[in-house]
């Protein structure tokens, strides 16, 4: 069996960037989880403020760049996609949507994505169900029902104590991802092959990500 190809899509515009860092965290957590199941994985990862100018053009023109031709071939050529956005006026950024935009409607049917995003304060992480769910929706992705917002002060020592903390809640995403991505994605029951599923094995969640029913 193959390694899986992993692709986390950064849209932070800064450097470093906290909606960097949030890709890179979940990214390990899911390879340690896919590593305990003896899985090998190739991490990748999208930064769309490398790819701005070059995503204005196409919207412009129609014709990618090559630079932009390979990103988009290798979102739409992964075997899970991490996406995290930054939070803009109470929804995602204009680079991540317009990135989005340029995906064509089928290319990522069936294809598991981990939901995140980054924001000045708790107040925005609706965001992820209002927003980010809908759009993934749209493109027929399989999304994961548990998604991860980070605010500034998920960042510092101590925060959401009750929970566990942000590192907490990446590790459990990034877990259930993990064993999502190697249900949807392996030779086993409900594996899905050329975005379609095998309709007499279908797997539900909570068994794909490793609850009882």
């Amino acid at each position: 069996m193959g390694a899986l190809k992993l692709v986390a899509v950064s849209a932070g515009l800064s450097k470093p960037s906290s909606t960097r860092l949030l890709a890179d965290r979940l990214a390990e957590a899911t390879v340690r989880e896919l590593a305990a199941a003896d899985r090998k994985v190739e991490v990748d990862v999208v930064e769309l403020r490398e790819l701005a100018v070059d995503i204005a053009h196409h919207l412009v023109t129609g014709f990618p760049s090559p630079t932009l031709g390979t990103a988009l071939e290798r979102v739409t050529g992964a075997d899970g996609l991490i996406v995290v956005t930054p939070v803009f006026a109470a929804s995602y950024s204009g680079l991540f949507k317009s990135f989005f935009d340029l995906v064509e409607p089928d290319a990522l049917t069936g294809t598991p994505v981990l939901l995140a995003a980054t924001g000045g304060t708790a107040r925005h992480s609706l965001v992820l169900d209002h927003a980010l769910r809908p759009l993934f929706a749209y493109l027929h992705a399989l999304t994961l029902p548990t998604a991860v917002y980070a605010a500034t002060d998920d960042w510092g020592a101590g925060a959401d104590t009750y929970g566990g903390g942000l590192p907490a809640r990446i590790d459990r995403a990034g877990g259930e991802f993990g064993r999502l991505v190697g249900a949807v994605r392996g030779d086993g029951p409900g594996a899905v092959r050329g975005g379609e599923a095998d309709e007499s094995e279908v797997v539900p969640f909570e068994e794909l990500l490793g609850k009882p029913a």
